[in-house]
């Protein structure tokens, strides 16, 4: 026992000595993706943090150069050769692959046994096509599993149910270096939709089928099962939706659907402070009923109390779903604004239609406004001074409005745009002190470039007809300055004056903005911008630029953007202005 001791610890002594720590791997010849494979397909690449002895190693590198060429089959390259070169570097092990892949093989022909019903389907086709268009490409196993498996997923997607893939086949012949593809399905029936049965609504029977995007008898979509799924996350009713096809069931060429739902909590209630340099400090409190009956009804209200506005909305919302998503809107808002050019306590009242439009969301209404304003009386000045104007507002007015955006982040748009269209107009003088005609657009369009840089491009323009300019109140009139207008004034401070040298407001307006970002983090960046713009009457347009630095925080809620600006080339103005703005980009 006593000599096994010894011989054990002996052993043990010595292993260190017969260990390496680790192999490097290099392989050179190619490029990725085919140096990736080599590398991956080799089993020495698993001991690049493992000891390994040296009699384990020389059988890892006597497997590694069959194991390399045949890592390049899957990539067309059957005609591979591969040297190879073993040596010890210190304690590690250094194994050198020369690649050399060879001619590889190409498709000659492609062989697809389909349905002629199925094959005139457009999305089958296409996925038919993207198989046919490996003739005279090189053989490809991962391109081609995957084309393979997209002409069945879309065959499934379809309808086609019960289809089955009976002949899979690629024939290779290495001395010509080509190679055959042989596909056959047998499609049988295609599906058709049968009843949309509801689990868990909240709703009375009958209201949720307006969500659905199919009849009975139309033929199986995923793609409609997944506009339902989108459609009811939307609705902002459930906190569960789960679309399920009943294949199990299918039976005489018919699939049922069954929706699994959960409602989500019914009252929501929002709160907290803010900061904008446009509006000051306030808090913000909101509540939101997603629904208000079993007819789907939201309610929605809002009270916003700041330094420089106070608010309280209400909006009362009736929806019809459907294919355009429909919904009447009846709400009132009351505002006490105060800025540095005007003041104002204004009712208004309104009744909408909204819709989906040909892929817009398209708006049209009715507004019922009154109240007081002054304009032009700055912050502490008595209201009898010289050139402050006061006046009422009762004005009736139908508007419309188109509105559209994409983006490819909702929280941080790195590719994306938005625009809106709107008019609004008194009828002939109806039930308004003053007859006026507007016609408003916004856009901005976001763009990466470079990495971790956008530019943002901003627009805004708006042009007023009226017979008595005095009566608009100053939410109906133009001004320019702040967050979202230039940047470098103050809120609203820009615009035509009257006689006295007061800011009144304009009949018109063009605004433009150009901002390039750099993000040093994931959440951090700086900003340079120039923004351009003025409110005026006729064709009396005499920009006013501004000009800062940023920066940009994404933040666990939303975007914050904290800028400094001042004019630029102007001797009436000067100084610097603070903009802060916290909000999605879109």
């Amino acid at each position: 026992m006593r000599r096994l001791r010894r011989l054990t610890l002996l052993l043990l002594w010595l292993l260190p000595m017969l260990a390496h720590a680790g192999v490097q791997l290099v392989v050179d010849g190619v490029d990725d993706p085919l140096k990736t494979a080599v590398a991956s397909g080799v089993d020495v690449a698993a001991y690049a943090n493992r000891e390994v002895t040296e009699a384990q190693m020389r059988r890892l590198y006597s497997q590694a150069l069959d194991q390399a060429r045949s890592s390049l089959q899957p990539y067309g390259y059957y005609e591979a050769n591969v040297q190879g070169q073993l040596e010890p570097v210190g304690n590690n092990w250094r194994v050198t692959l020369h690649v050399t892949p060879g001619q590889p093989v190409t498709v000659t022909a492609v062989d697809i046994k389909l349905d002629a019903q199925a094959a005139a389907i457009p999305a089958i086709r296409r996925a038919r096509r993207a198989i046919e268009n490996f003739k005279g490409q090189t053989l490809n196993d991962g391109d081609y599993d995957s084309a393979r498996d997209a002409l069945s997923g879309a065959l499934t997607a379809n309808g086609f149910l019960d289809a089955r893939l009976v002949t899979r086949r690629v024939e290779v012949n290495r001395g010509e270096r080509s190679a055959v593809i042989h596909l056959a399905w047998e499609v049988g029936s295609r599906y058709r939709f049968g009843q949309v049965h509801f689990d868990g609504s909240q709703f009375r029977e009958g209201f949720l089928q307006r969500y659905v995007p199919f009849k009975p008898g139309d033929y199986f979509s995923q793609e409609k099962l997944l506009q339902l799924q989108q459609a009811l996350n939307g609705a902002d009713y459930f906190s569960v939706v789960n679309v399920l096809p009943d294949i199990d069931d299918k039976k005489n060429g018919v699939v049922d659907v069954k929706v699994e739902l959960a409602p989500a909590k019914r009252s929501v209630y929002t709160g907290g402070p803010f900061y904008g340099t446009d509006t000051g400090i306030g808090v913000r409190i909101g509540n939101e009923q997603r629904w208000v009956n079993r007819r789907g009804h939201k309610w929605k209200n809002e009270l916003v109390i700041s330094q420089n506005l106070k608010t309280i909305a209400t909006l009362y919302s009736v929806p019809l779903p459907g294919s355009n998503q429909r919904s009447f809107n009846y709400g009132a808002t009351y505002r006490d604004s105060n800025t540095d050019t005007s003041k104002s306590k204004t009712l208004e009242l309104v009744a909408n239609e909204t819709r989906q439009w040909h892929g817009w969301v398209r708006t049209m209404g009715v507004h019922a406004l009154d109240g007081t304003f002054t304009v032009g009386q700055k912050n502490g000045e008595s209201a009898d001074a010289p050139g402050i104007e006061h006046g009422s507002s009762n004005l009736f007015y139908p508007e419309a409005s188109l509105s559209r955006k994409s983006g490819d982040n909702p929280v941080f748009v790195r590719n994306g745009w938005s625009l809106t269209f709107s008019a609004r107009s008194t009828v002939g003088g109806l039930l308004s002190n003053a007859a006026f005609s507007q016609v408003t657009a916004d856009g901005k369009w976001i763009d990466s470039f470079w990495g971790n840089n956008r530019l943002i491009l901003r627009s805004s323009a708006g042009v007023t007809w009226t017979n008595d300019f005095s009566s608009l109140p100053p939410q109906l009139r133009f001004f320019a300055g702040g967050d979202r207008s230039v940047r470098g004034y103050g809120y609203q401070s820009i615009g035509p004056k009257n006689a006295y040298g007061r800011v009144i407001g304009g009949k018109n307006l063009l605004v433009g903005s150009s901002e390039v970002e750099h993000y040093f983090t994931k959440q951090w960046g700086m900003a340079a911008f120039v923004d351009a713009g003025n409110a005026f009457d006729g064709t009396d347009y005499r920009p006013k630029v501004g000009a800062g630095l940023g920066v940009r925080w994404l933040s666990p809620v939303g975007m914050i953007r904290v800028d400094v600006a001042t004019p630029v080339h102007n001797p009436d103005d000067h100084g610097v202005e603070l903009h802060v703005v916290i909000g999605p980009d879109l």
